[in-house]
């Protein structure tokens, strides 16, 4: 059997059996669609592990249409989906390499980038509330630093998924699994205000205000993009006068940030951003080291 014979049934399980979304399995299938490039559609037994030796050579040496290459972390990721590729033909009693066979390279994390809470201040200032897309704006950036949702999650909200009277909702996150979603008075008196200024009746919790904006999806005319949120954050941020990159996801960690450093526990951080794996949560301790020396300084009795 070839292995291009079995990726697509592969990739389909990733979605209905193992519940990861269909942009995840979009990108397993181009990874292994790289290794049949690579093999020259090897047959499933005689994969071995000199074979997969010799792909991580020629994965480490790729380069794109552009000459760009692979980062590590990228590399990392087509190594998985070959693991899990594999232990699938294990479990369907298919001969083939062990999926344990296969190494994963250490890859060291990118550093955190957050916002201060002064820094979301300065943020927020610079938002003028005038008028109904600076309303929207306000309310976007409150929710995001407010809740550490993702920008994928924001934009998908509607209207009547987000309840702030009792400042709390349910979002479906990735891997489909739902998690409670708590916000602040602000964030939720915020979007309020939004809601209210508005006279439309359409389901998008946050709007586009550009006429260029009409999505072929039933429903979601004018709802407003994750690339549209970048470039809004971008603008602030610059009139902010904040150097640092700051983006969507920069919230989310802000977020994070914040809750560690006012004493929330880690368990509880790694519940409330969705992370099925406490080593990911771990990354936002790194930061908060420089805070927790400043508290010794500053607390500690000298003998």
């Amino acid at each position: 059997m070839f292995t291009s014979e079995l990726i697509l049934d592969y990739v389909e399980s990733l979605e209905v059996e193992g519940g990861r979304s269909a942009k995840t399995a979009e990108n397993y299938k181009l990874y292994l669609e790289r290794f049949v490039e690579f093999s020259d559609d090897i047959q499933v037994e005689k994969i071995t592990t000199e074979t997969v030796r010799k792909y991580r050579l020629w994965l480490n040496r790729y380069k794109n249409e552009h000459e760009d290459e692979l980062a590590t972390i990228t590399q990392s990721y087509h190594l998985i989906a070959l693991r899990g590729y594999l232990k699938y033909l294990s479990d369907r009693n298919i001969p083939s390499l062990s999926a344990d066979k296969i190494k994963l390279p250490k890859v060291s994390r990118k550093q955190v980038t957050f916002l201060h809470f002064d820094e979301v201040t300065r943020l927020l200032d610079e938002i003028d509330t005038s008028e109904e897309p600076g309303l929207r704006d306000r309310a976007i950036l409150e929710l995001l630093f407010s809740s550490g949702l993702r920008v994928s999650e924001l934009v998908n909200l509607n209207r009547d998924h987000v309840n702030t009277k009792r400042r709390e909702f349910m979002v479906r996150g990735k891997g489909q699994k739902d998690r409670p979603v708590f916000i602040s008075q602000a964030a939720a008196d915020r979007v309020d205000e939004y809601l209210a200024a508005r006279i439309d009746n359409l389901p998008p919790l946050f709007l586009s205000y550009s006429r260029n904006n009409v999505s072929s999806q039933a429903g979601d005319y004018r709802r407003l993009t994750a690339r549209s949120i970048q470039r809004m954050i971008n603008k602030y941020a610059r009139l902010a006068g904040i150097t640092k990159h700051v983006s969507p996801h920069t919230m989310r960690h802000s977020f994070a940030t914040d809750l560690l450093m006012n004493g929330a526990d880690l368990r509880s951080v790694q519940s409330m951003l969705g992370h099925s794996n406490i080593s990911t949560t771990q990354v936002y301790t790194h930061v908060t080291d420089e805070h927790l020396r400043e508290v010794h300084e500053k607390f500690h009795s000298d003998t």
